[in-house]
């Protein structure tokens, strides 16, 4: 049965938490192809927000996330 537990031990999931203390700005690219750029304001088991300079919230699911990078 997989797990829904936010293992926080994982190193991508520790990266994304430092990034969110640090308020820095990542790029995420999409498996679409689209490119977002903000600041992580949360994550969880499935998703990641970020929020741009417009101080928008986009609620991108994992999944969907192709790569990201600080900017």
């Amino acid at each position: 049965m997989p797990t829904t537990e936010f293992d926080t031990s994982l190193p991508s999931i520790r990266q994304l938490q430092e990034l969110i203390k640090q308020k820095t700005v990542v790029e995420l690219k999409l498996v679409t192809g689209d490119l977002l750029q903000g600041k992580v304001c949360w994550q969880d088991h499935n998703c990641v927000c970020i929020v741009d300079d417009y101080n928008r919230q986009t609620t991108i699911w994992k999944q969907a996330i192709a790569y990201y990078q600080p900017k």
